[in-house]
């Protein structure tokens, strides 16, 4: 294969896009085409205001640009962003609640056409404000943001009702592509399956489950970048699929991550030819229960599903068959407002006895009148880790009486179902671009704040704790807040769990050279930099 140059490239954008400089002591060089795997049949859609899978990104992020990101040389902090398309980060007035952003004068779509700050102003409105018919998947990231505006040509200014912390995080989420306002005003759906952006690479084919292909936008906006002259992105649903191929060198790397025994078989097999990555995951296994139906409307039947699981006697032997690794709560774990472990064991599911734990479960069912009870239970036609966890979670209930069978579907249908609510309970993968508790914790919230809460239900209480929690600014008190919203959310109410959070292994060929994992980030946004030899 055809690899002539470095690329360093910050993020996903694919590892692709916003490629940053070179370090001092090398030169880059152009050419060459990337191969890289895209673990899935095939994505939902291309539109990623509607979607939320690596599906998307993965397919379609090299194409596009952001309004600000997460820095790539900083790429595990929280809080360090720069700009994509603005000229420099601005300094918030108005106490904290107005940010104005100024858009760059030379960025161009790919059909030619100049971006102006009515794109950018379009494209946040149709994400923070949809109209009707339209799906937003992270609209209840923006509860904060009263107003987008575009008062000229090169400004954009956003209103807040408060201010909050969490607005710059929200901004910078590596879903937030900038879309043509013709295009939009013209059709909100024309995005769902079609392509055209501003970013480094321009659209060049897509084979519906076969692949995706890019090729440099000659117009981008820094003559320096891209340094690849394109990509393309092989669909490979399969495990055993993407090991062969980057065993043959059919392949560089797939950036979504793989299970160690796919490592310890590549370096088996290739030796000092492959390098590995590895890091935790802002995207964990969760269980959802349809709301809508019976019995999962009681939520002693709910809490008695989470209290059999053995999640801290699973998670080791589970971590070496799959990309799941570690025990916590909605709150990514290790962040400053997630549970300790002895706070987390006082929580339904958690207990570390779980014989205890799997008596109050037959209680809970007996007294709801649902011993012995048959479900289905959904689940994505994706290896790692659907399948492996779902086998595990399916076990685990048989222990407590239970008896379950599995519906896999692909990705697509998979969203379609949960979505229109076709399920009993399924197996999901919430999961973020910038570790932001008060955002991530957003997934478990009442269908009518959260466009991605698949259980169908309303709660004005956990609604009311949500919003205590978001606008607390002392630390010590939201952390106390935040505690007792998740408590409410996983044990009182057990309206949906997390299984266990993922941990992400990179095997990658080793003339890719450099490459950085930040270990608390998701889709990629997190990829420092790649750097391809010839």
């Amino acid at each position: 294969m055809e690899f002539g140059a470095r690329l360093a490239a910050a993020g996903l954008i694919g590892a692709l896009a916003f490629a940053t400089s070179a370090a001092a002591d090398e030169t880059p060089k152009r050419g060459g085409t990337l191969t890289y795997l895209i673990p899935a049949d095939a994505p939902p859609s291309f539109d990623a205001h509607r979607e939320s899978t690596y599906a998307t990104v993965h397919s379609a992020a090299p194409f596009y640009s952001l309004l600000i990101r997460v820095n790539p040389d900083n790429p595990s902090s929280t809080a360090d962003f720069v700009c994509d398309l603005c000229t420099e980060m601005p300094q918030p007035s108005d106490g904290g609640k107005t940010y104005t952003f100024k858009t760059r004068p030379d960025v161009k779509f790919h059909d030619g056409s100049p971006l102006t700050a009515d794109d950018v102003a379009a494209t946040f409105k149709e994400i923070i404000f949809p109209r009707e018919g339209v799906l937003s998947a992270r609209v209840s990231n923006y509860l904060m943001v009263d107003k987008v505006e575009a008062p000229d040509p090169a400004t954009v200014v956003f209103r807040l009702k408060f201010a909050t912390a969490a607005f710059l995080p929200a901004l910078a989420n590596p879903f937030n592509w900038i879309y043509k306002k013709a295009i939009l005003d013209k059709d909100a759906h024309w995005y769902e399956k079609n392509i055209l952006g501003t970013g480094p690479f321009k659209f060049a084919g897509y084979e519906t489950g076969q692949s995706i292909k890019g090729v440099r936008n000659p117009a981008y906006y820094d003559k320096n970048l891209p340094y690849l002259d394109g990509f393309t992105g092989i669909y490979a649903d399969k495990q055993a699929t993407r090991v062969d191929a980057i065993r043959s060198d059919r392949a560089a790397i797939e950036f979504r991550g793989m299970p160690p025994s796919a490592r310890d078989e590549l370096k088996g097999a290739l030796g000092d030819e492959i390098a590995v990555q590895e890091g935790d995951w802002d995207v964990a296994s969760a269980v959802t229960f349809n709301h809508k139906r019976k019995p999962f409307d009681d939520a002693r039947v709910r809490r008695a599903l989470t209290l059999a699981i053995d999640r801290w006697g699973s998670a080791p032997a589970l971590s070496k068959i799959a990309i799941v690794h570690t025990v916590g709560g909605v709150v990514f774990p290790g962040s400053p407002l997630a549970m300790s472990k002895e706070e987390l064991q006082q929580v339904a599911g958690y207990w570390p006895d779980i014989d205890k734990s799997r008596a109050e479960a037959k209680r809970l069912l007996k007294e709801a009148g649902a011993e012995g009870i048959s479900f289905e239970l959904l689940n994505r036609n994706v290896d790692q880790p659907y399948k492996y966890v779902a086998a595990w979670l399916i076990d685990q209930w048989s222990k407590i009486g239970l008896h379950v069978t599995q519906r896999v579907v692909p990705t697509g249908p998979w969203f379609d179902s949960m979505r229109n609510g076709d399920f009993d309970v399924v197996v999901e993968a919430p999961g973020y671009g910038i570790v932001n508790p008060p955002l991530d914790v957003q997934k478990v919230l009442p269908e009518s704040i959260d466009a991605e809460n698949y259980g169908h239900y309303e709660d004005p209480t956990e609604a009311d704790l949500y919003e205590k929690m978001l606008h607390e600014t002392d630390p010590q008190k939201q952390r106390e807040a935040m505690h007792s919203f998740e408590k409410y959310v996983l044990d009182d109410q057990a309206h949906m769990f997390w299984a266990l959070w993922w941990h992400r292994i990179v095997p990658y060929r080793s003339y890719v050279k450099g490459f950085k994992i930040a270990p608390t980030h998701f889709i990629n946004q997190d990829l420092a930099r790649l750097w391809l030899d010839k």
